[in-house]
Parts: structure tokens; sequence; C-alpha cells
């Protein structure tokens, strides 16, 4: 468990983001959780932007698990080209789309470990679909969360879960949601991973590896 001291430092940290992120949400579009399942499954090795084009009109083309079952795969993967990886991804919406359809009436189950265990959604997209499709209190651990985790003293390790699990002992559960959304837009905005912008940083005076 984090001391006490540990526990102030995460706070200090967060009422900096707050304060710099005050309207913080998902980048991603979707109106449903089985969209932000498919938006998420995208997104892997792909820019939030990038999927928002591509899911614009996929959307508009294909409205239920049964409609991405049901369409050639090869129409699919063509729809989703320009997001990368698309035979993977192609596999991964349709099997998911099945087990969908076949099991929960082509519904997204609300339980966490339902989630999980479908195909192509991890424990990331779990958390991102609990949290932001649902309002279930959960920490999605991305790139850009597990690198500013490491860099802000929260944690010494590269293990999302680990990671997921230190930030959910520092924070207050009302929080974890939107933690992960403001580390994601600093990451983005300032502690840009090629090149951090220490000296525009809101967070220098509380960040131990600040580097002037």
């Amino acid at each position: 468990m984090p001391t006490d001291k540990e526990k102030q430092h995460a706070r200090k940290v967060f009422d900096i983001l707050k304060e710099e992120y005050p309207t913080v949400k998902s980048a991603l579009d979707f109106t449903n959780p089985f969209e932000l399942i498919i938006a998420t499954i995208l997104s892997a090795q792909c820019t939030d932007a990038r999927v928002n084009i591509v899911t614009k009109d996929l959307f508009k083309k294909y409205k239920s698990p049964g409609d991405f079952l049901n369409v050639p795969v090869e129409e699919l993967e063509k729809d989703i080209f320009s997001t990368g990886f698309y035979r993977n991804k192609a596999k991964s919406i349709k099997n998911c789309s099945k087990v969908l359809v076949e099991k929960y009436g082509g519904e997204v189950p609300r339980d966490f470990d339902a989630l999980t265990e479908l195909p192509g959604v991890g424990r990331k997209t779990a958390s991102v679909v609990a949290a932001n499709a649902f309002g279930i209190p959960a920490i999605a651990v991305d790139t850009h969360v597990k690198r500013l985790a490491n860099l802000l003293g929260f944690i010494e390790s590269d293990d999302p879960v680990k990671i997921e699990m230190r930030l959910k002992e520092l924070l207050p559960k009302e929080e974890w949601i939107n933690s992960s959304h403001y580390l994601i837009s600093h990451g983005r905005k300032t502690c840009v991973a090629r090149r951090p912008k220490c000296q525009e940083c809101v967070l220098g005076g509380v960040c131990p590896s600040f580097n002037p």
C-alpha cells in the first residue's frame, strides 16, 4: 500500500492536471458501448483521430454486432484498412460480434470480467468501455498512462496491470475514470514521448523527472 506521502504526491499531480484539463473525455467518438468496443479495437497502433475518421462511415454502415458478423471479412478489411493491422482487427471485430450475438443477444455486458473475455477485448479495452460507456470506475492503462505513471514517480514498472492497481491505490475511486484521461491528455500535449516539453510543463514543481 502507498504511504501518505505518496498519496499526497499523487493528489498534487492530479489537482494540477484537473485544472489544466477541465473537460477531459474519451478521444474516441461513439454513441453506445458496442461502438466504443469497435473504436477501441481499431485504435491499437493507430491514432484516435484516424479511428474517428474511419468510424464516422463505419458506424453508418454497420449498426449492430449482427451487421459486423454478417459482412464478408474482405469487405470489412477494406472498410478499416487505413487503421493498420486491418486483418487482425477485422478478425477480432467479427469474433467479438459473434460472441455478443450468440451469448449476449447482441448486447454488451456491463460485467468487467465478461468484457475481458470478449475476443479482441483485453483488460485495457474492457476498462475503456466500463469507464466511458457505463460509468463504472476503472483505469485504462495505455502507452501514455504507462509512461507518465513511471515518469511522475507513481511506480517503476512496465506491467499495465501493476500500474492500474497502483493508480487505484493512490486515487479515490471517484477519480479513477478521469485519471487516465488526464495522463493521456498531458502525454499528448506536453509530456511527449520523443521530446517532452519540460519548460512548458505545469507539473515542473512536482515531477521527479523534470528536466528544464
